[in-house]
C-alpha cells in the first residue's frame, strides 16, 4: 500500500506561507495532479512529500507510516525533476542504474531492471550512449526510466515535460499515461499545464496561494469549478464569467445579465452572482432568439476544427465556439443562447 496522507501540512519561508495547512489523501495507485500557477506552492508540497523540504507543521504519511522526519532515502519514493538531472559523464545504462547501485542491488537484478525500464521507455537501443548524444526527449525518458527502475512505492514528478517542445510533449504525455497505468504506482505530478492535468490525472488538486481550492476528477473540475479562479484557470479559453444581478421573481429569484433574465439557483436571494459557461456550450445565432444575449462580434479566430469568436456583450467579452464553416464577421450582430443545463453559478470573489 502506498497511500499518501497529508494532515495540515504547513511550510513557511520567512514571511511567505508556501503551504497553508494542506490536508489531502492520495489513494494507493492513484495519479494525483497538483495544478496551479507559478508560486502557488505545488512544488513546495511535492518537495515536502519527498523529504527535500522539511515541513513546519502537520504530518506526512506514506503507506500509513509517518515519514515527516525521515530523510528522502527512507521514504521509498522516486522523483523526476523538471530539469532532466541526468549525469553527463555516465552512459544511459549507468544513469538508469544509478539508484539501483545506491540500493546495492545485485548485478544480475540490476541488469534485468535497467533493461525492463529501458524497454518500457523505448530507450533500450540507447543504453550505451551518453546524454550529449541523445535528444532532449530521450534524456527525459532516461530520467523517468531511472525513477521507475528502483520500483519505489511512490513516484513524484515535478513538471517533467515542461522543457520539451509542443509536439514532443504531446507524444511524451501519451507515453507517460500508458507507462504509469502499467506500473500501477502512486503518482504525484506537478504541473501548471491544464491540458496535462486534464489528460493525465485521476484527480486534480487545484492550488492557489498555498492552499487547495478544489480537488476532484478532471471532468468535475472542468465542468463544475468550485470558484471563479478554477473556472478561469482550467480550460482554453477560460470559462466565461458574467456578473448577474439577482432579484426577486414570481416563484423564486432571477439573475439578470445584459437585460436577459435567467432562473437563479434556489439559494439565491439577492445581490450578485457570476454566470459561468464554457465557450463550446454557447449557441451563436445570426438573428434574434428569445432569451439570448445580444452582442457584436469583435474577433473571429479560425482554429481548424472550429472558430473561436470574441463577442462584446455589454461591458463583458464572451468567447464562443462555432463550426469552422460558420460565416461570422467582425462587427456583425449576434445573439448568444445559453442552455440552462450548461450554466454554472458561482459566488463572486472579493
Amino acid at each position: 500500500m502506498a497511500q499518501i496522507t497529508l494532515e495540515n501540512v504547513r511550510k513557511v519561508f520567512g514571511k511567505v506561507v508556501a503551504n497553508r495547512d494542506i490536508t489531502l489523501t492520495i489513494h494507493d495507485r492513484e495519479f494525483m495532479v497538483l495544478l496551479g500557477p507559478s508560486g502557488c506552492g505545488k512544488t513546495t508540497l511535492l518537495r515536502g512529500i519527498a523529504g527535500l523540504e522539511r515541513i513546519d507543521g502537520g504530518r506526512i504519511l506514506i503507506g500509513g507510516q509517518d515519514v515527516s522526519d525521515l530523510p528522502p532515502r527512507k521514504r521509498h519514493i522516486a522523483m523526476v525533476f523538471q530539469s532532466y538531472a541526468v549525469f553527463p559523464h555516465l552512459t544511459v545504462y549507468d544513469n538508469v542504474a544509478f539508484g539501483l547501485r545506491m540500493q546495492r542491488v545485485p548485478a544480475a537484478e540490476e541488469r534485468a531492471r535497467v533493461q525492463a525500464a529501458a524497454e518500457l521507455l523505448h530507450i533500450a537501443d540507447l543504453l550505451q550512449r551518453y546524454p550529449a548524444q541523445i535528444s532532449g526527449g530521450q534524456r527525459q525518458r532516461v530520467a523517468v526510466a531511472r525513477a521507475i527502475a528502483v520500483q519505489a512505492q511512490v513516484l513524484l514528478m515535478d513538471e517533467p515535460l515542461s522543457n520539451l517542445d509542443a509536439l514532443l510533449r504531446l507524444e511524451m504525455r501519451a507515453e507517460l499515461k500508458r507507462l504509469l497505468k502499467e506500473l500501477k504506482a502512486t503518482v504525484v505530478y506537478v504541473t501548471h499545464d491544464q491540458v496535462e492535468a486534464l489528460s493525465l490525472g485521476d484527480r486534480i488538486a487545484v492550488m492557489r496561494d498555498g492552499a487547495i481550492v478544489q480537488c476532484d476528477s478532471p471532468l468535475t473540475v472542468y465542468d463544475q469549478p468550485a470558484t471563479p479562479f478554477v473556472g478561469r484557470f482550467i480550460g482554453n479559453p477560460p470559462m466565461n464569467l458574467l456578473l448577474a444581478d439577482v432579484r426577486p421573481a414570481p416563484g423564486g429569484a432571477e439573475a439578470v445579465v445584459g437585460g436577459v433574465a435567467f432562473p437563479a439557483p434556489g439559494t439565491a436571494q439577492g445581490g450578485k452572482l457570476l454566470l459561468g459557461i464554457r465557450a463550446e456550450n454557447i449557441q451563436v445565432h445570426a438573428t434574434p432568439v428569445a432569451g439570448a444575449l445580444p452582442g457584436k462580434v469583435l474577433v473571429v479566430e479560425p482554429l481548424g476544427s472550429h472558430n473561436l469568436l470574441t463577442v462584446q456583450v455589454d461591458e463583458a467579452r464572451v468567447k464562443a465556439h462555432t463550426h469552422a464553416d460558420a460565416a461570422f464577421e467582425p462587427g456583425q450582430p449576434v445573439w448568444l443562447a445559453f442552455p440552462a443545463d450548461k450554466i454554472r453559478w458561482l459566488e463572486p470573489e472579493e
